[in-house]
């Protein structure tokens, strides 16, 4: 019998394998291929940074603190905007070595449509929403914690491109079943699940808090049991109309990847670990393929959502 394979099927897209390099972690997808032993043949997909309308400089400093098995950012989403990112990035990228996949932000759903519509006409595999945003017309309050502005978004951006589109959840909301519903109702092909938690850190000499935008997201394996929660929670949503999730929030080995992926993650993304470890990912397609072939299974497809309960 041949070995296992860790190839994976994620929205018609094929993937080598089911990890997804997350936004924000390896920027515009080039940054990694500068490290010995790194191959983008070791992952499923790269996400590239989050990207806007117009370029952005993004949240003063600090922007970065470690914490207890985590990290605070508040970058800002600094980046060079929509037009330079596809004239003149993508075209740098390998598209031949693994996928490549946009992540859309914005100020208004006006600002998502376009970006996305940007997106569209370019070689780009997928795109993710990150609904996380916050809307400028009301007042700052967060796309991603209210289920009606959320629908609106991924709307917005399904009449703005015929690509797979995937939306970003929130942790930081009261209901994320009833989001991951309007957002599939809306057009959505895939959910990422979860964005960071929101959090702060505090200099307790000084009486300020050590992040120049106050809060930032936490990240890392501090908030991994509230992601798989999570993702068990979108996955009873998800799975009935066959849409597939990329599990995330902690993932730091293979055991971690399979955890997500029992939960009901398709794929898992992989963020913060590789700040420490950036050659972690063939370290857990190694682990994947190792579990699947002690427990008799030849795809990561059979693991998904095996979660007994």
């Amino acid at each position: 019998m041949p070995p296992p394979s860790v190839k994976t099927d994620f929205c018609g897209l094929q993937f080598d394998s089911p990890i997804v390099l997350l936004s924000g972690c390896v920027g515009f997808g080039e940054e990694y291929t500068r490290i010995e032993g790194f191959s983008n043949r070791d992952v499923g997909a790269i996400v590239l940074k989050g990207t806007t309308l117009e370029p952005r400089l993004g949240n003063p400093p600090h922007r970065v603190y470690e914490t207890p098995m985590g990290m605070l950012n508040a970058i800002g989403l600094q980046n060079p905007g929509v037009d330079t990112v596809v004239d003149d990035i993508l075209p740098a990228l390998d598209f031949d070595e693994t996928r490549f996949m946009a992540n859309v932000c914005g100020s208004t759903v006006e600002d998502y449509a376009a970006v996305t519509r940007r997106f569209d006409d370019s070689p780009i595999d997928a795109i993710e929403i990150n609904i996380s945003c916050p809307n400028i017309k009301e007042g700052g309050v967060s796309f991603g914690n209210d289920p009606d502005m959320s629908a609106r978004v991924v709307a917005a951006c399904r009449d703005s491109t015929t690509k797979p589109i995937i939306a970003k959840l929130s942790p930081n909301q009261t209901d994320i079943q009833e989001n991951a519903r309007r957002c599939i109702d809306a057009g959505a092909d895939a959910l990422a699940v979860v964005n960071t938690v929101m959090g702060m850190a505090i200099d307790a000499e000084q009486r300020k808090p050590v992040i120049g935008n106050v809060r930032g997201g936490l990240s890392g394996p501090a908030i991994k049991p509230i992601a798989l929660l999570k993702v068990h929670q979108v996955h009873e949503v998800a799975a009935p109309n066959n849409i597939p999730i990329i599990g995330q929030g902690g993932i730091a080995n293979a055991t971690d990847a399979l955890e997500f992926i029992i939960a009901g993650a398709t794929t898992v993304g992989v963020g913060t670990a590789l700040f420490y470890d950036p050659l972690l990912c063939r370290e857990i397609n190694t682990g994947i393929a190792d579990y699947l072939h002690r427990h008799a299974m030849r795809s990561v497809s059979e693991l998904v959502g095996s979660l007994s309960v």
